[in-house]
C-alpha cells in the first residue's frame, strides 16, 4: 500500500467513526444532515450557533469518486419540484445514512429519472437473492 493510500485511509477513519451501510444507485436513502444555523444576538452582541439534524429522504441516483473524495447524489420530489443534493461520504456534516428500501436498477447513474414523473419514475424493489449477493 503506497503512502498516499495509507494517509487517505487514516483521514477516512478520523472523519467517520461509524460506517455507512452498503447502498447502491436505486436505493431509497434517509440521510440525516447536521444543519448549523448562526444568528446574531443583539443583547449579548455575539453570534449564537445552533445545530440540528435534518433528514433528507430520496433515491440515490449515482455515486462518484473514490476514497476520501467519494460522494453520492440523492433526488427527491418536494412540493412537485425535483430536488437533488450531493453528499460527500466522508463528511462530518453527514450524521447518518439509512437504507429505507433497495431498488432494482440496471444503470449506475439514474439521470433519466429527472425527466420522469409519477408512475414512470418508480423503481422496483430488489430482493437480495441474486448470484452476487449469495457469495457475500
Amino acid at each position: 500500500m503506497n503512502l498516499l493510500k495509507q494517509l487517505e485511509a487514516e483521514q477516512m477513519k478520523a472523519v467517520r467513526a461509524t460506517a455507512h451501510p452498503e447502498f447502491r444507485p436505486g436505493d431509497t436513502l434517509k440521510v440525516n444532515v447536521k444543519v448549523v444555523e448562526q444568528t446574531y444576538d443583539e443583547k449579548a452582541k455575539q453570534m449564537k450557533t445552533r445545530e440540528r439534524i435534518q433528514a433528507f429522504e430520496g433515491v440515490c441516483i449515482g455515486r462518484q469518486g473514490e476514497g476520501l473524495n467519494e460522494s453520492f447524489t440523492v433526488r427527491k420530489i418536494s412540493y412537485g419540484e425535483g430536488v437533488e443534493r450531493v453528499f460527500p461520504v466522508y463528511s462530518p456534516l453527514v450524521d447518518s445514512v439509512q437504507v429505507v428500501r433497495k431498488g432494482k436498477v440496471r444503470r449506475a447513474k439514474l439521470y433519466y429519472l429527472r425527466g420522469r414523473r409519477g408512475k414512470s419514475a418508480r423503481i422496483a424493489e430488489r430482493t437480495d437473492s441474486g448470484p452476487a449477493e449469495a457469495e457475500a
